[in-house]
């Protein structure tokens, strides 16, 4: 079986995933807007990168991804996650995100997981 490649999301994931904050501006905007359950908003690249060095419940892990698609103002792409909690537990998500690009940068991202909510 022929494994599919999402590059653009790969290179994201791969950013976030090996802590390499200094990589955001590659794919966010200044005035990123992450919208993400448990959270509120996360407005601006400096509260991004605070969220995921700091905030973000997340020790290590890898996103896989199953899927996506890109086009020149919005993408999507979904996937799970496998890692493990700041405090040891063992983390495994599917999710997927929704995209709204600008300058072929992330303006607003939507991250959206798989389980029971209603």
């Amino acid at each position: 079986m022929q494994q599919l490649r999402f590059p653009w999301f790969e290179d994201l994931f791969h950013a976030i995933d090996t802590a390499s904050w200094n990589d955001l501006p590659n794919f966010f905007h200044p005035d990123i807007v992450y919208e993400r359950p448990g959270y509120a908003p996360i407005s601006g690249l400096d509260a991004l990168r605070d969220f995921y060095s700091s905030t973000r419940i997340i020790a290590e892990g890898k996103h896989s991804l199953d899927g996506g698609l890109r086009d020149a103002d919005k993408a999507i792409c979904w996937g799970h996650f496998r890692g493990r909690s700041k405090s040891g537990d063992p983390l495994e998500e599917r999710f997927a995100d929704a995209y709204e690009l600008e300058d072929g940068l992330i303006r607003k991202r939507t991250t959206f997981f798989f389980r029971a909510a209603i």
